[in-house]
């Protein structure tokens, strides 16, 4: 839409239905004012209450209508803009995008850890040491004394109903879903989420699938065991390049929109909405990782892409990073079509996952304690990654840090002179620090580059160790 297709676009006005649905959220207290206006906006535009192509009014006129601040209300366009329900161009205002789809009715690494090193920055482990025992422990003792003998039997193979009601309702609230209990299965992580996948598009007659490259091994791996051929498909600064995805021939795409793995980028609003049309043109299905959603640090986290399809995209999420991944406990959200396939392969696996974890997670979610979990988490990470940020600067001059804030890890591209690659790997793992280079998450392998890209974890050590780390790591490659 131009700028003058904007300016005669209908406007949402006092008294319409915008109004009216945004009016309870207003009255909301003050501090869950903002999260609810939003959740409300991203509802009106979802059930198509407010249609593709309407105007908005300005923030100052809506905060006006609703008796709020300006600075909720632009927050919150700004919030659904870059989750791809809303568009704004300068001198053109702020009206509903066309990507959303109103939501049916019904509807990472596995690395070992380095034995021995003196600083491991290798991704993908949160830090351990912050999960919640006496929480945990106080949900078990519960569960144990209150779940019904006849509870511990062969469980529903989508998973305990009161668990899936309890995460229907969390990730429509922190992650912006269209989360339907019944179409919710739970998952002995995101690794088993992917593999029902794999197995339900080869039943569909799919036999190559996507992947986001660089991007995660252990997509390419699971989807390979389930008999799906992973195609890589690079990425531009915007999320999955469209010219290559179309080309590949693939009716079927991995993306982690959210803090892309391993770049830290964003997907943006534009190629969210590129994606999904590119979904429905080929009769396909986008498969959202959602690994570190939950952990944004310079703003409110963008919420899901599967929000905006919900039949178009299946998403996956697990509590690896926010608790820890020995509970081995995650979720998947399937579109209708893949969904009597997903379940039936997930009983034929293992019979559903264990009852008393099922329950015990149930409770914790319910009484607060994973909110509380998740708000400990972020903190302690966000601490860290500045650590990180400063630790580099520092000891690497000109080191370049790339990618949002948010997740467990960065890209640290560093300065020439520490380079080539391989002689600098060799130097800090003699030393006995552990890293990880981008290039070992890419499928091209160009031989050795003189420029040096490392994907750093950060969030299991603490910052003290991170800037020792960063020492030794800065002392070695300087040799």
């Amino acid at each position: 839409m131009d700028v003058g297709e904007a300016e005669s676009a209908p406007v949402v006005r006092q008294g319409s239905v915008a109004w009216e649905v945004l009016l309870p959220a207003a009255s909301a207290p003050a501090r869950a004012r903002g999260r609810s206006l939003q959740a409300a906006l991203r509802e009106a535009v979802r059930s198509g209450r407010l249609a593709p192509g309407t105007r908005l009014p300005s923030s100052r006129d809506l905060a006006a209508d609703l008796g709020v601040s300006r600075g909720l209300i632009t927050e919150a366009y700004e919030q659904l803009a870059a989750e791809g329900y809303l568009r704004s161009g300068r001198g053109a205002g702020t009206w509903v995008g066309g990507a959303v789809r109103a939501a049916s009715a019904r509807a990472r690494d596995l690395a070992p850890r380095p034995p021995g090193a003196r600083a491991d920055f290798v991704p993908g482990t949160p830090d351990l040491s912050l999960f919640p025992r006496t929480a945990w422990a106080a949900a078990q003792r519960a569960v144990l004394a209150e779940l019904p003998h006849h509870e511990l039997g062969y469980p529903d193979p989508r998973g305990l109903p009161r668990l899936r009601t309890a995460l229907a309702e969390l990730l429509a609230r922190r992650r912006g879903v269209v989360a339907d209990p019944e179409r919710i299965v739970v998952v002995s992580g995101v690794a088993q989420a992917t593999t029902l996948l794999g197995f339900a598009l080869h039943a569909r007659g799919l036999r190559t699938v996507g992947v986001e490259d660089p991007g995660s091994p252990q997509h390419d791996d699971l989807y390979a065991a389930a008999g799906v051929t992973p195609v890589p498909v690079p990425l531009d600064d915007e999320g999955l390049a469209l010219g290559p995805l179309r080309a590949s021939g693939v009716r079927a795409v991995v993306t982690t929109p959210a803090h892309q793995y391993p770049t830290g980028i964003a997907c943006s609003a534009r190629r969210r909405a590129e994606l999904l049309d590119w979904a429905r043109s080929v009769d396909g299905f986008l498969l959202e990782d959602d690994y570190d959603g939950d952990f944004r640090y310079d703003r409110a986290p963008v919420g899901a892409l599967q929000g905006l399809d919900p039949e178009r995209v299946a998403y996956a999420g697990s509590v690896s990073k926010s608790l820890a991944p020995g509970l081995r406990l995650g979720w998947l959200l399937v579109p209708e079509a893949l969904a009597d396939e997903v379940i039936e392969r997930k009983r034929t696996m293992d019979l559903g996952h264990p009852t008393l974890d099922q329950a015990a997670f149930t409770r914790f979610v319910e009484r607060g304690d994973y909110d509380r979990q998740l708000r400990r988490c972020q903190h302690a990470y966000r601490e860290r990654r500045d650590a990180l940020v400063a630790a580099l600067e520092e000891h690497f001059p000109g080191a370049r840090v790339s990618g949002i804030a948010a997740g467990l890890h960065v890209i640290a591209t560093l300065p020439r002179r520490y380079g080539p690659e391989a002689r600098f790997l060799t130097r800090v793992a003699a030393a006995g620090v552990a890293v990880r280079p981008l290039s070992a998450c890419t499928h091209a392998r160009t031989g050795d580059s003189a420029e040096v890209r490392l994907v750093v974890g950060y969030a299991h050590l603490s910052p003290a160790r991170i800037r020792e780390g960063i020492r030794l790591m800065a002392e070695a490659g300087s040799q």
